[in-house]
Formats: C-alpha cells, structure tokens, sequence
C-alpha cells in the first residue's frame, strides 16, 4: 500500500538504484539487435522453487482491489477512494466474478484488505476505503460485506479450484486505533503517527495479537494464507513468530482432512531494491523470516524491457531481464519470489506502455510477451486485476503533478479503475484474444513442473533476446523471448539438450528437428516461445 511511513523515500532510492544500474536513456526504442551465444553455464545453487515440489510454487495468483473491482450490492460500497473507480466495489461482487476469474487459469485470489476501518472516525474516507487502515481485524468491513458473505465467497471460490489469500496489514492501523479487543481479548501496542499509528512490537501484547489474528483466519475461515503489507514494519523476529503460527495452524487444518486453509503461504510487499527485501523480509539464511516476497526488481527489468516504467525510462533491451540488480541469486536460497506486473500502487502495463510512445500496432503482443516472461519464471507470479484484458485508463498516460489525488490519477493509485468482468461489459477481439491467451499460458504452467519450479540454464540476456532452459523431472524447455518488434532467430549451440532430437513448440504444435550441430531457432517479433525438448 502506497500511503505509509517510509516508503517514499525507499521507493526514491529504488529509483535511484534502477537509474543506476539500468543503462542510460528511456524511451520506447526497440531496435533489434541478435546476440552472440554465450558459453556454457554455470551451475547455480540450489533455489526454494528448484526442483521442489512445493505447492506454492505453483501459485498462480490474482489480485482484487475490493473496493474498486465490481458492485455486486448496491446497498454496500463506500462511493469515495483513491483512484478512478466509482469506489462501489464489495465482497459480493467478488463473489458474483468467481467463474471469470477461475476462467484464467489461476490458482489463487488476493483480496486486499477486507477489515473493518471505523469509515467516517478518521477524517479520511478516501484512506479508508483501502482497507489498508484498519481498526478491527475480526470483523469485515461493512461497506464490503459481512463475516458470514466472506466465508460464503471464501468456500466458493475453494470449490472452484481457487485459494483465497487475506491481505493482513500487521505493521500499522487506523489513526483511531482498535476499536475493540480481539475474541480472546487482547489489544496491541501502539505508538502515533501520520496517517495511521504504528504497531509497536517492543510490546509483547502486539506480536500475540497479530498471532491471534493469523489464526483466527485460518482456522475459523479456512483461509490460505497472507499478503504482508509494508512487511518491513514488523522486525524479523516476530515475522518468525507469525509465520510458525500460520504454519502449524495450517498443519493442523491438514491433520484433521481439510482440504484447503493448508497452505500457509505469506508473501511480503517491501516496495524496494533485492538487498532491502531480504533484509526486512526474508532474513539470512540461518535464520529465515518469510519465505516469499514479491518480486520488485524483476518487475521493473520487466516493463523496461517490454514498456516503460512509471519514470519513463524503458526500451533498455534483453540484459534488464537479467541485471546484476535483479538476479534471483541476490535473494538468500530459501527465498521464493513472487513476480508480478502490476498492482494496486503500480501504474498498469497499458497506460506504461502508452506512457512511453510505444506503436499502438504493438499493444497486444507485448502484453502477451509480458505474460509470456512471468509464464516461464520459477516460484509464485502474481496478475492484477484487468490485466486479462490489457485495461488502461482512458485519458491517462502522462503523469500527472498536478492535483493528481483529486483526480484519482496519481501514479500510485490509477491502476485502481473499475473491474471488467463479462457480466458489466463486453471486451473487443482484441481483449478476448488476450484473455485466451492468458488462460492458455495458465494452464501451460499448470502442466509442466519445468516452468514454475525448473532450475534454469541461463542461455542469453543481450541484445533483444532473452532466453534460458528450464529443467524439472527430466523435462527440459527452452524459452525464448523476443523484446522487439523485428523478427530474430538464435542459434541454439550444440549439446545443450543433451540427446533431445527435436523442439515442439507447445503453444502452435510447430517441430524443430535438431541435428548434431547448432540450430536456429526463429522468434517473432515481441514473443515469447515455449519449446520442449524431446
């Protein structure tokens, strides 16, 4: 969540870090250029999403900004908020768009916070409606719902195939505090601030607390787990705390048969540079804290390669997909990050990609080579809601410096526009084609081990393409990824697929027969190719 403490100046030294380590220049060039082979690569370490068959790994997540995603309840909603929705979203309308969102392919909801903000004491309606400030964690917030419609919407989307995971908000609450004991009767510890009073974990009575309220969750609702917001409020060790509560509270359900409310997955959100996030979140290796957090780094080398990122600067090439700042290697070895391209505080691929002047001809196929690089990447990955349909805000590329909160087009809150769901509108060719295409990487991911847990071969990051091998249970695919709008062809050296005699490419059935030397391999224009090896 965007409104705290210290974010802004962290976000404005991962600026800064991006600035430098990124490569000169902005802009939306994209002049292709074919990469010479590298050697052979060196064998990496052994990572959490490497080979182990760990059920979140597999995540594949989708995430809902409750009050802006649909009116499913005319008599809930809070009618006012950040951002350019009609700020009318509510539990029932998440409920009512279950099928769509099981239509993705994706295996798990995010709802951001659902608690209950006091709407009305704090002086600010706005910051309320996000949830992100909440005085009561037992109970929804009435402007969404009820605690009885969230179990209904949580049990639903359980039997659609879906986990559902809670957005828990441990480091700080409403400027008005708790307004109530929790049901064994406890209250934390808090110290003032702006917009809201921080947690103070020096206090025993706060880490009990935020334990009861994990649990609580989990096994009264059968929750799955949680998103950390601002994680790096809460010192490491009662992260270790909390995460055993979920942990054991999650083993528990699974000893008595439930089926879901097992996971006990937590991802933190430390909006910084990878050195940042494993030190407020993952913690050494010696002694680990979460063990998921999202993937800021790679987001960024993400949209620079593909768009733009909110500064502007893009068009940067392959090699940002595989920067010295944003290797998985700069996490600790337990760590599994969480990649994403958007979120509620990000501004939306479209609108980036309309930010940086990019040929409208190319709109589509780089949102499908976006999807395609997180398709191919190990550990959870993480879809904001509308991005199944390429969705931007009519009006708004720029940025806007002026008065931009009364707008509701602030860079860190325009993403939070209406949701599009087939019962509120009807999408263009353009959009279903997209959403097809989204559905068949999903269900691509879902089949293969080698694409969300494959220890991957580094193949080439240089020039315009991008390209690494991925290997789980004998599986081996190659993934290719074009990042400009001219077609390239890469030679494949000899022997990297060891006695593999042919390449299919699993989206289009075409083989590629290989010989005993080198092969190449042609990529179109701004694709991502999923060839495996048999």
């Amino acid at each position: 969540m965007k409104h705290g403490w210290t974010r802004r100046g962290a976000l404005g030294a991962f600026t800064l870090l991006l600035t430098a380590c990124g490569g000169g220049g902005g802009g939306s060039s994209s002049t292709p250029t074919t990469p010479t082979n590298p050697q052979p690569p060196v064998q990496q370490a052994t990572r959490a999403c490497y080979g182990e068959n760990q059920a979140a790994c597999n995540l594949r997540m989708y995430q809902v900004m409750v009050e802006s995603f649909v009116d499913g309840d005319a008599s809930r909603g809070y009618g006012v908020g950040y951002g350019p929705s009609q700020h009318q979203g509510d539990l029932a309308g998440i409920r009512q768009s279950l099928d769509h969102i099981a239509s993705l392919g994706v295996n798990a909801l995010w709802l951001t916070p659902v608690f209950d903000s006091c709407a009305g004491q704090s002086g600010d309606d706005r910051l309320d409606a996000t949830g992100y400030y909440a005085c009561n964690y037992f109970k929804v917030d009435p402007n969404f719902g009820t605690n009885e419609e969230l179990k209904a919407l949580i049990d639903e989307a359980h039997a659609k195939g879906l986990y559902v995971f809670l957005d828990g908000v441990f480091g700080h609450v409403n400027k008005v505090g708790i307004s109530e004991p929790s049901p064994e009767g406890r209250l934390p510890a808090l110290k003032s601030d702006s917009p809201g009073q921080l947690v103070d974990y020096s206090k025993p009575q706060s880490l009990a607390y935020f334990q009861e309220v994990a649990r609580y969750w989990i096994e009264q609702y059968g929750i799955d787990g949680w998103r950390l917001d601002q994680a790096y409020q809460v010192d490491l060790a009662s992260w270790r705390a909390i995460r055993k509560t979920v942990e054991e509270t999650s083993a528990a359900r699974k000893a008595k048969g439930e089926q879901w409310g097992t996971l006990g997955y937590m991802v933190g959100e430390v909006w910084n540079d990878a050195n940042t996030i494993s030190q407020t979140a993952y913690g050494p290796a010696s002694a680990p804290a979460l063990g998921s957090a999202f993937d800021f780094p790679l987001r960024y080398g993400l949209v620079q390669a593909l768009a733009v990122e909110e500064s502007g600067k893009g068009g940067q090439g392959a090699a940002v997909l595989d920067a010295a700042w944003n290797k998985v290697e700069n996490y600790p070895a337990h760590a599994m990050p969480n990649l994403m391209l958007g979120n509620h505080d990000l501004v939306r691929f479209g609108d980036l990609l309309e930010r940086g002047h990019f040929d409208p001809a190319g709109y589509w196929l780089r949102h499908k080579a976006a999807f395609s690089f997180l398709a191919a990447r190990s550990g959870p990955i993480t879809f904001y809601y509308g991005e199944e349909w390429g969705d931007e805000v009519p009006g708004f590329a720029a940025k806007v410096t002026s008065d931009c909160a009364a707008k509701g087009l602030c860079d860190d809150h325009v993403s939070r526009s209406d949701g599009k769901v087939p019962a509120n509108f009807t999408p263009s060719a353009e959009q279903s084609d997209l959403k097809a295409y989204l559905a068949q990487l999903m269900q691509l991911r879902a089949a293969h081990p080698a694409l969300y847990r494959g220890e991957r071969s580094k193949l080439v990051a240089e020039g315009s393409l991008y390209g690494d091998i991925k290997s789980a249970d004998g599986e081996q695919i190659v993934y290719l990824l074009n990042v400009s709008s001219a077609p390239l062809s890469y030679t494949l050296p000899a022997g990297k697929l060891g006695s593999a005699a042919s390449l299919v490419d699993m989206l289009t059935g075409e083989k590629i027969l290989l010989g005993g030397g080198s092969q190449a391999i042609d990529v179109p224009a701004l694709t991502g190719r999923f060839l495996l090896a048999q």
